[in-house]
């Protein structure tokens, strides 16, 4: 395992950060690179897209689920991703995807030459996990250990029970304002790398782990995509927490003892022990 200077890490808990870039295709791209305090041999290596509703947010405000990605036994990237409407579908997903080819090839500055790559994302950035583990599928790699997905946005038309709940609706509210700032224009919804949820071909995809809780707004959302991935033949588990678990707020603290998202890093750590190579 490469050794990591310990003086320009920022601590965390048990784990450390530090500003670190991606170069691909010509292009500079920045984000945090999480590191745990104590680093296992067969670490994986994690592309985390931060949350919010695709027209905020940043690695800064997902440093909690960074965090817990990390504690639970991997080395995390989380990405500084361009929002919307400054870029839009497709482009903010193309511009990901040649950041993650850039981690695939480098992963041995950080991890193994070998070391497993997965895909990690909350809200609309599991909406954007969710996508380019289709995209590294029909593009034939980076080859993906598994996708772990928080609360995704992964269905446009915003009609579930659990949005209804917080008095979600077509206008009027952040989530609506996020997809038509991310879509452009109603057509684009149409497309599965849009909204994975709508997708009619899921076979092929990696193993997939959601996290969600009674309370949660996107809870319906990651319900049936984990029943479609399921009935597509992935392997799939999907943990939802007993309510009040204020999610998503609780993605924005950190993890606390008993919090949904310290009990997180145990499926999360579990997860990665069932997809590693044997």
């Amino acid at each position: 395992m490469p050794a990591i200077a310990a003086q320009k890490l920022q601590p965390v808990l048990s784990v450390f950060w530090r500003e670190e870039t991606l170069s691909a295709r010509g292009e500079t791209f920045t984000g945090r690179l999480y590191v745990p305090a104590e680093v296992p041999d067969n670490a994986g290596l994690v592309l985390h897209l931060h949350g919010g509703h695709f027209n905020s947010g940043s690695p800064a405000e997902g440093q909690a689920v960074a965090t817990a990605l990390t504690e639970a036994g991997a080395v995390v990237f989380s990405l500084s991703y361009p929002l919307a409407p400054v870029q839009r579908f497709p482009e903010t997903l193309e511009r990901i995807y040649a950041a993650l080819e850039a981690l695939a090839r480098g992963r041995n500055r950080w991890a193994t030459r070998g070391a497993p790559l997965y895909i990690a994302g909350e809200e609309a950035g599991g909406n954007l996990a969710a996508a380019l583990a289709m995209m590294a599928r029909d593009r034939g790699g980076p080859a993906l250990a598994g996708q772990i997905l928080f609360s995704p946005m992964l269905d446009a038309c915003l009609g579930t029970a659990s949005l209804r709940d917080v008095q979600a609706g077509p206008v009027g509210c952040r989530w609506a304002d996020g997809w038509a700032d991310y879509l452009g224009t109603p057509e684009r919804a149409a497309h599965p790398y849009a909204a994975p949820l709508q997708a009619t071909r899921l076979a092929g995809l990696p193993p997939a782990l959601l996290i969600s809780g009674q309370d949660d707004p996107m809870r319906d959302e990651a319900a049936q995509y984990a029943d479609r991935l399921g009935q597509a033949g992935i392997a799939v588990r999907h943990v939802e927490f007993t309510a009040p678990t204020r999610w998503p707020q609780a993605y924005a603290d950190a993890a606390e003892e008993g919090s949904c998202l310290c009990k997180s890093c145990g499926e999360i750590a579990a997860f990665y022990k069932r997809t590693a190579p044997s």
